[in-house]
């Protein structure tokens, strides 16, 4: 087998790994063993992070949406419940930007998941309970 001399290529892949870890404290930023632990650490972090970024404004938009129903006497599931029932398909992002930026045009939405969340429950037939159910 040749023999090969990695000169270039060593140089290349540190020089990379420590441009990656530039700022670093310490050491992390210039010894390679500690920077490439860093990095390797910063990288793991960065891809679960993309995903927590998702989950994380979901909840906050949950929460918006959530305040501003409350303000017209409804709860976060009741006003969903009632917009599916109504056919509006907003989704929660859009929801929360017009309980901040509009807040009549939100108003509006909460009157018609109101309505129909009524309208869905009174037409519903009662279910026996799973009790009920056994007893029988």
């Amino acid at each position: 087998m040749p023999r090969v001399k990695r000169g270039t290529v060593r140089r290349a892949k540190r020089k990379k790994l420590l441009g990656l870890a530039k700022g670093y404290y310490a050491n992390k930023s210039k010894l390679y063993r500690a920077a490439k632990e860093s990095v390797d650490t910063a990288l793991k972090y960065a891809f679960v992070g993309r995903r927590r970024k998702k989950r994380d404004f979901r909840r906050l938009w949950i929460v918006r949406i959530n305040a501003a129903a409350r303000l017209h006497g409804l709860t976060y599931g009741q006003l969903i419940n009632g917009l599916k029932n109504a056919g509006v398909t907003l989704d929660r992002k859009s929801l929360s930007e017009l309980a901040i930026a509009s807040p009549a045009a939100f108003a509006s939405l909460a009157k018609q998941a109101k309505a129909k969340a009524k309208t869905a429950a009174n037409s519903k037939p009662a279910a026996p309970s799973a009790k009920a159910a056994a007893r029988a």
